[in-house]
């Protein structure tokens, strides 16, 4: 059948079961616009107040459903807005599709009004793109797209569109979209032998966790291989959930902010198993001194991340779900009860805890995890908050922390938080927010309002970008340049502006009855939470030294 490249577009949404697009119209892309008006029983359009809220929204609902996220933007000024969220995708491996259009073909490169070259400005930071120019190449394009954003390691695939190429009429053939499964072929049977012979021989094994395993839905799979190996677990940011929070073997995260149990632990192993996490600077510290007791042995899907950080003394390359598959079948049970219990004290004598007066970000998420029974889906922005929010929620399922990790964007949860409750309409969704990052993007409670999303905004005010003064107050002299938020802006009365419901809450009990309120409610919720200023998250590893040489506020005192 004759369909225009607008309806063609659809038409391919359609056929990869996409039910929801985040996005903002203008000129050179109302042509899709009135093609899926005519769908809007069969898609959802979600209009976002930013087109960067539309490409966060898109990432939060990827990552909290697994499925591809997508979203659209018009040319110029509309498809540059995309650019942080589609690098913020890019960093953390989430798959989505962005389609933008731009001026017709004929006034591509003439610097006419609102054109752009996103495919070259993107290019860096997408997993492919493409530019359409021939309406007969489009549906086999958006196809492709799609299948490249799924598979091997996720990512981000832009497709820009000319105006002129939605409104000419080609041939449309519909395609059944088979399921993705993960390729099995490359994953290499030595490798694996070589894999299984190091943790036999290991005596002192220990399992560290990223984002892969997320990605993968590798959880089942990596719970029968902790099983047998027998060994502590910790995790990156990105990989939170994948092995729950609430098991013996858990020892909290890895690195700048990780606990001292992980830090410890992983600086005495004699093996560490590296399981879809990319060796981070935040991970690391010191690449010269990390885990250098040890062998590593890394499973990763992408051969690219084996020996760029750290080098490591073997891998073993695969989607992760499929590699550990492979190793659990030919790894028999292993014993470390000693190794085990050792880490076991590390936890005892070193664990988390803050001042226990007063209302701060620890109690807070506490808190939040004690009232949602650990069963919400916690989405952050960057920062202090998101730094506790990994260290005092268990989070027992993957699917459930979404944070931007690589890129540290500000402004990305509640974008995030709007299209994790949409694709995940069933679980509480709160996005856990610092006063600095909720300006940044603060526009799209309204947009939560207008479609009537149920998030709920937990906004950790502190009046300074708490982070960063952090940093100034323990390596600057507490040159506090640039820091201090003290002004007169009051989020409740501008929640309320903005349709919503906004509570503040200065102490404890506040905070309890505020949260609990706003479960009951089914309505956006904004609770500003009063904290003091140099509240900081610890421990800490300076930047550039060991992980061995993590800190807390008593050993400060102590320096003194």
């Amino acid at each position: 059948m004759q369909l225009t490249g607008a309806e063609i577009v659809i038409e391919c949404l359609k056929e990869q079961g996409v039910d929801t697009v985040f996005g903002y119209p203008g000129g050179a892309i109302l042509n899709v616009y009135d093609a899926l008006y005519k769908h809007s029983g069969e898609i959802r359009h979600i209009l976002t107040s930013h087109e960067q809220g539309a490409s966060h929204a898109a990432d939060g609902y990827a990552r909290a459903t697994g499925k591809v996220g997508v979203c659209f933007a018009t040319s110029g000024p509309g498809a540059t807005n995309l650019v942080t969220g589609i690098a913020t995708a890019y960093m953390d491996s989430i798959p989505i599709v962005a389609i933008t259009c731009n001026v017709g073909v004929s006034l591509l490169g003439k610097d006419s009004f609102q054109e752009i070259d996103i495919t070259g400005i993107t290019m860096p930071i997408t997993k492919h793109n493409f530019i359409v120019k021939d309406i007969t190449k489009l549906a086999d394009t958006i196809r492709k797209a799609f299948e490249i954003a799924r598979s091997g390691r996720p990512g981000p695939v832009l497709i820009d569109i000319p105006k002129d190429i939605t409104a000419t009429k080609t041939n449309y053939e519909c395609a059944k979209i088979e399921p993705y499964f993960p390729d099995t072929s490359n994953i290499s049977e030595s490798e694996v032998e070589t894999a299984v012979a190091m943790i036999k021989k290991a005596k002192r094994p220990y399992i560290f966790v990223g984002g892969g395993a997320v990605l993968s839905d590798s959880s089942d799979e990596l719970m029968e291989f902790v099983n047998k190996v027998d060994a502590p677990v910790t995790d990156s940011l990105m990989g939170k959930g994948a092995f729950p929070g609430t098991d013996h073997r858990y020892t909290g995260m890895l690195g700048m902010h990780g606990t001292k149990a992980s830090n410890y632990g992983v600086s005495s192993c004699d093996l560490l198993i590296v399981i879809g996490a990319r060796f981070s600077d935040r991970v690391t510290g010191n690449t010269k001194t990390f885990a250098k007791k040890a062998k590593i042995l890394q499973f990763d899907v992408d051969p690219a991340e084996m020996n760029k950080n750290v080098m490591i003394t073997a891998g073993v390359v695969g989607d992760i779900k499929e590699v550990l598959k492979k190793i659990n079948a030919k790894l028999e049970p292993q014993s470390h009860t000693e190794w085990v219990e050792m880490v076991e004290g590390y936890k005892k004598d070193y664990p988390l805890k803050y001042h226990p007066e007063g209302l701060s970000g620890p109690f807070v998420v506490e808190e939040i995890y004690k009232q949602s029974k650990g069963d919400a889906v916690i989405v952050t922005e960057v920062g202090q908050h998101q730094m506790w929010t990994a260290q005092y929620y268990k989070y027992t399922k993957a699917r459930t922390l979404l944070t931007s990790g690589g890129l540290g964007t500000m402004g990305y949860g509640l974008g995030a938080s709007i299209g994790a409750k949409v694709g995940c309409p069933e679980k509480t969704v709160v996005n856990i927010a610092g006063d600095g990052c909720f300006r940044m993007n603060m526009n799209e409670i309204a947009t939560a309002v207008r479609h009537q999303i149920p998030i709920i905004e937990v906004v950790i005010n502190n009046h300074v970008l708490g982070m960063v003064r952090q940093w100034q107050n323990l390596f600057y002299e507490q040159r506090y340049s640039a820091t201090i938020l003290n002004d007169g802006v009051d989020f409740v009365k501008l929640a309320e502006a903005m349709g919503a419901v906004g509570i503040r809450a200065t102490t404890r009990e506040e905070f309890k009855e505020a949260f609990a309120k706003a479960l009951t409610l089914q309505r956006p919720v904004l609770i500003d939470c009063q904290i003091d200023c140099d509240d900081k998250v610890w421990p800490m590893v300076a930047p550039g030294a060991a992980i061995s040489d993590v800190f807390d506020e008593e050993d400060l005192k102590q320096k003194k």
